[in-house]
Order: structure tokens, then sequence, then C-alpha cells
């Protein structure tokens, strides 16, 4: 087994229970420590729900989520800029964004847009945008360069989140984020495998050592980013920081009637 990541060899780490039918094994490169599943073949099952039943920290994780990229925004990025939200799910996230100001869009070809339908974006090459977020998503990708690769085609930066393998490498029966009860989660990033990703793409990374990453082809202090990143911070800075809300422009692109 070669690595998705670095193309180095992958050893057999674990073996688990995937869906309660299928047992399946993981493998660790041992060059860069990303951890994936053999082909997983079990995916048309696993997405019969695009949002899994157990994900019941969807709405909290949009709203921090929100604030965090905002503050993100604030710091190191153009905000008059064009965003899109990669994999945004039912669009809640968008939504939010638009309500702060800020001019995003949402791609997801696999979920209904609920929240944002008529700001979907057009990633034919014809836009271009400022930033791509990509929240929960890099865990789901079966092969990481090649999507990631499909991202800075439109967003020269990318802002996401995925959690860190532990340093004390947990097996998938002691660790929750391997997602065995709905099979979505293939790929279990070490922060080295970030620092390659970066590499690959001559970007920099800048990362809070946990959740929340950011590649990019911007250079300052890791040390602001991870403050930007924190979520004391952007909650003091969404309050000193604020946009006229898109709500009132969005409402009449889509019905033609201004709101009083």
């Amino acid at each position: 087994m070669l690595c998705n990541v670095c193309s180095h060899s992958a050893e057999q780490f674990a073996k688990a229970n995937m869906l309660g039918k299928y047992d399946i094994c993981y493998y660790q490169c041992i060059h860069c420590g990303f951890v994936q599943t053999e082909l997983p073949y079990w995916l048309d099952e696993a997405y019969s729900n695009v949002i899994n039943r157990s994900d019941i920290g969807l709405v909290m994780r949009n709203l921090k989520l929100s604030q965090l990229t905002h503050s993100v925004i604030c710091t190191f990025f153009d905000n008059n800029g064009k965003f899109v939200d990669y994999g945004g799910g039912y669009g809640l996230f968008v939504r939010l964004m638009r309500d702060k100001g800020m001019r995003f869009y949402r791609y997801d070809p696999m979920c209904e847009n609920l929240f944002a339908n008529s700001f979907d974006a057009d990633l034919s090459g014809k836009e271009q945008y400022t930033l791509a977020t990509a929240f929960e998503v890099f865990e789901h990708l079966v092969k990481p360069i090649d999507e990631i690769q499909k991202i800075l085609r439109f967003a020269p930066s990318i802002f996401f989140s995925t959690t860190l393998l532990p340093s004390d490498r947990p097996k998938p029966n002691e660790w929750w984020y391997y997602g065995l009860e709905h099979g979505q989660h293939v790929s279990i990033y070490s922060r080295k495998s970030l620092e390659i990703i970066a590499e690959i793409f001559s970007l920099q990374l800048y990362s809070n050592g946990r959740s929340y990453h950011l590649l990019t082809n911007k250079s300052f202090p890791h040390q602001l980013y991870r403050l930007a990143a924190n979520y004391k911070f952007s909650k003091i800075l969404n309050l000193l920081v604020r946009h006229h809300s898109l709500l009132e422009q969005d409402y009449y692109e889509i019905t033609g009637n201004k709101l009083d």
C-alpha cells in the first residue's frame, strides 16, 4: 500500500469493523504518518445519507466556524473578495457568512443546498476566489492531493478543518474521529502529512496544531495565525469588526423586491 499523500510505503496500522458489517484495514505511512483505509468500497452505502446521522454538532460547528472564518479573513485577506465553501453541505455556513457581509458561495454536488440555493459557486474556471473554505472535508477525501489541486485552480488559499491524529496514535476503536458508525472518514492526517501537502503545492502551512489549518501563498507570523484562529479572540474581533449584511441585497437579487 502506498501513501495517498507522499507515495511512500504505508504499513498495516489497525483493523476495524466499519458500518457494523465490513472488516477493513487501516494503513499508516512510514514517512509522513498519514492514516488511510484500504480502498473504500463501502462509500456508496456510507453516503446513502450525505450528512450522517451522528453529525449532531452540525449547527453549532457552523456557528463557530463562521466566527473563526470571519476572523481569519479580516486578519489576512481582502474582506471584499469572493469566497467559496467547498463541500458546503446544506449551505448554512454560506448563509451565515453572507449575513456577516462576506460574499461567500457554496459548492457541494452531493448535497441539497437548503439555505443558500441562489448562491452556488461557479467552478468552471470563469470565476476566481480569494479563499476556499473546506470544513470537515479533508478526512472524506480518498485522493487528497488530486482534490486539493482541484481547489487550488480557483482559489490560492484554503482554510480548512480536520482533526489531526493525536501523538499517541489511537486505533479506530479508541478514537471517535474514525467514524466507524458512518464509514465516511477514510483519511486521517498527521501534522507532517499537512506539511508535505504544503511542500507539494509550494504553499505555507499554518495550523493551531489540532483542528484548524490554512494552506496559502501568503506569509505571516505563525503566532498571528494561531491568534486569529482562536475562538475567544475571534469572538471579540467579530464584535469589533462588522460589515454590512448582504441579507437585504440577497433578498432583492432573489425576489426583485426590497426589504423595508
